[in-house]
């Protein structure tokens, strides 16, 4: 079926010479790809125990362990982004969100395959050419959001500071930059922006950021605003 479609609209793109044809047959023969390649991806069966193990993963039960596995095996075939998402730490401290119950699940969740997915793509030798970058939307204030007793109490959201940390790609290891106060509530000491952030990265994945500028409205735009520099010391 998949053949006759493409034998078709090639008939036609010789009749009329539309490049929108072309456009449509080669979206059709991406899509045919993904599709008859997506089942041997997703299929775990093929790796070892030790793998498994590494991960923190069981074959067949969904987990972020099993995400991480099927983000190493898309970048070993040649997939340029691959987006992972563990979502439960909204611990506000409402039902079902306090720390002591929620934070230890979690953690071993997201700390054993993340250290697993590095080491994985290093033991491969993919991890020089892929950049990770983990973190989240905003930091977590030290203090009680609402009531504190010891059933209930939770973490509210705190935008003046924020933690990622980023693997391979250009990185270098063992580098931390910027400090808070005690109270983690002020940043005392090399601040980094989100655009410095985000600089980096473009960066690390070959583009300068300044390169991107465009004059729209009045005022100049880019993917870091017109902001942001490049955190030199982080760079391998």
């Amino acid at each position: 079926f998949y053949n006759t479609i493409r034998d078709l609209n090639k008939i036609r793109l010789d009749d009329v010479g539309d490049p929108e044809i072309l456009t449509r047959i080669n979206s059709y023969e991406m899509a045919y790809q993904m599709q008859s390649s997506a089942p041997e991806l997703m299929d775990l069966s093929s790796e070892s125990n030790k793998t498994l193990e590494l991960y923190g993963a069981k074959n067949g039960e969904p987990s972020f362990a099993n995400n991480c596995i099927l983000a190493r095996r898309l970048i070993e075939r040649g997939t340029r982004f691959v987006q992972l998402y563990h979502s439960n730490w909204d611990s506000h401290g409402g039902p079902g969100e306090t720390l002591d119950k929620d934070f230890e699940k979690v953690c071993k969740d997201v700390d054993q395959a993340s250290a697993g997915l590095i080491l994985d793509l290093k033991q491969r030798g993919l991890l020089e050419d892929t950049l990770v970058v983990w973190g989240g939307e905003f930091g977590r204030s030290v203090y009680c959001q609402g009531r504190f007793t010891e059933e209930v109490y939770g973490r509210d959201h705190h935008p003046r500071c924020f933690t990622m940390w980023m693997a391979g790609g250009g990185v270098k290891p063992g580098v931390t930059i910027g400090e808070t106060d005690d109270f983690s509530y002020n940043i005392v000491k090399d601040p980094v922006h989100v655009h410095d952030l985000h600089a980096t990265i473009l960066h690390l994945l070959g583009v300068d950021h300044t390169k991107l500028t465009f004059h729209y409205q009045g005022r100049d735009f880019r993917l870091t605003d017109v902001h942001g520099k490049i955190i030199d010391p982080i760079l391998a």
